[in-house]
Formats: C-alpha cells, sequence, structure tokens
C-alpha cells in the first residue's frame, strides 16, 4: 500500500494549504454538525467528534466557529439538515472508490458525483457495489524521517493502536476508530509530530496501477471529487509506485 498512503501524505499537505484559503473550513463544519448530532456534543465521549474538533484545530479554526458547529448539530442553535451520503464507483483501471459526503439536497449532489466519475472516466456504481471492499480504522501518519520506530510503536500501543507499519517515507499507526485520539495523544507525548490522524475506509486489498497514463485518469477522478464541496472524504484501493505518483500528483 506504499502508493496508498502515500497519497494520504500528499492529501495532507494539500489540506494545509486549502485551510489557508479557508476552503477545509465548511466541510469540518459540517462534519462536527453531524457527529454532535448523531453521538451528543461532548468530544470527551464522542470519539467521531473529538476527530473533526482536532482536525478543527489543527487548521487554526476559531474556537467560536467549533462552538457554533458543535451546538448547531446538537440543536442549540438553527442550522440546515445535512444528510450523510455515501457512494460508490470505479474509476480508471477497475479501481474500487468510495465517496463520503453530506448533502442538504441529495438528488443534487449525487447528480455531481455521477457527472465527475463520467467526465473522468470512471463510472457511478449501485449501493453495495464496493463498500465491503473498505473497513473503517483510524489512521496516524507519522513521516519516518522524523520518529524512531521503536519508539513510534511502543507509544502508538500505549495509546491502543493495533499495528505499526513503515510504509516508505511514513510509519502508518492504525488503531479502531475509537481509540484514533487516544494514539494520536501518546504519539504527540513522546515528541514526535503527527502528519495527520483520521478515520477512514481502509481498503482490504488493492488494485496495482503500473502506467502513468492510468495513475494520470485517476487522480484527477479523485481529486475532481474531493473539490466538490459536498464531498467529505474520498476512499480508493489503488496502489500507485510512490514515484509515479509524486510525478502525477505535482
Amino acid at each position: 500500500m506504499s502508493g496508498h498512503s502515500k497519497w494520504a501524505s500528499i492529501k495532507h499537505k494539500k489540506g494545509a494549504l486549502d485551510a489557508k484559503r479557508g476552503k477545509t473550513f465548511t466541510k469540518i463544519i459540517r462534519e462536527m454538525s453531524i457527529a454532535a448530532r448523531i453521538g451528543g456534543g461532548d468530544p470527551n465521549s464522542n470519539p467521531r467528534l473529538r476527530t473533526a474538533v482536532d482536525k478543527a484545530k489543527a487548521v487554526n479554526m476559531p474556537a467560536d466557529n467549533i462552538k457554533r458547529a458543535i451546538q448547531k448539530g446538537t440543536g442549540e442553535l438553527e442550522g440546515a439538515a445535512y444528510e450523510e451520503i455515501t457512494l460508490e464507483g470505479y474509476g480508471p483501471g477497475g479501481v474500487a472508490i468510495l465517496v463520503e459526503g453530506t448533502s442538504d439536497n441529495r438528488n443534487r449532489t449525487v447528480a455531481e458525483i455521477r457527472h465527475l466519475f463520467t467526465k473522468n472516466g470512471g463510472n457511478l456504481g449501485t449501493t453495495g457495489a464496493v463498500a465491503w471492499l473498505f473497513e473503517r480504522r483510524g489512521v496516524v501518519l507519522v513521516d519516518a524521517g522524523g520518529a524512531d520506530e521503536d519508539e513510534l510503536t511502543l507509544a502508538a500501543a500505549e495509546g491502543g493502536a493495533d499495528d505499526v507499519e513503515a510504509d516508505g517515507s511514513v510509519f502508518q499507526v492504525f488503531s479502531a476508530p475509537e481509540s484514533l485520539s487516544a494514539v494520536r495523544e501518546a504519539i504527540e507525548a513522546t515528541g514526535i509530530e503527527v502528519q495527520s490522524a483520521e478515520l477512514t475506509m481502509i481498503p482490504k486489498t488493492t488494485v496495482e496501477i503500473a502506467d502513468e497514463a492510468s495513475a494520470k485518469k485517476l487522480i484527477r477522478l479523485i481529486e475532481a471529487l474531493e473539490e466538490n464541496d459536498d464531498v467529505q472524504d474520498v476512499s480508493a484501493n489503488f496502489d500507485i509506485p510512490e514515484q509515479m505518483l509524486e510525478a502525477v500528483a505535482s
């Protein structure tokens, strides 16, 4: 999964740039509101909300914005009624793609996502088409050049992580979704810098993309999906060689 984890690292860097333009604020605010609506407004007892709040703080979102987003979710403040949407499809090379989003107009969002798939060489599938190929996990990424693997493994285990994998330029730390915040805190307590900490859908198997043309088409589709305002996360089961991925994503 070297190509897959490298893409997570690239997305993190792009996300930091987007945050400077305020692009990610809306998506994080929606996620906090939905998480609060489903699991309550206390981040300490709501792992999903805690993760969203951590993401908000990581992009320097003002505390008042975070508070209002949570209050809209719990009903203390008025807000738009967003619903969660999961769409499934295939990209170039037969890569399975899972799109998770939020919308106040499901028909509009589905039409937009279908258009993006078709325009970029993919096709939107039916419910259940690819979801079985993924499982939700907590994933912490750490720069391999800035951490000792033994120290990281020990800290991750103390936080409740299941596994640590060295993968090219990063370490991937996997955990159950409810353990993500504790794992991140345990790692950071040792002074190790965390690149990102996300709840994400991890592919159980991957599809190797060996030619640059297909890789370009696939990344173009994924980036187009991620640019959509209603899309929260895009998961795909590709494995593109790291050097090729860096070239096509630049």
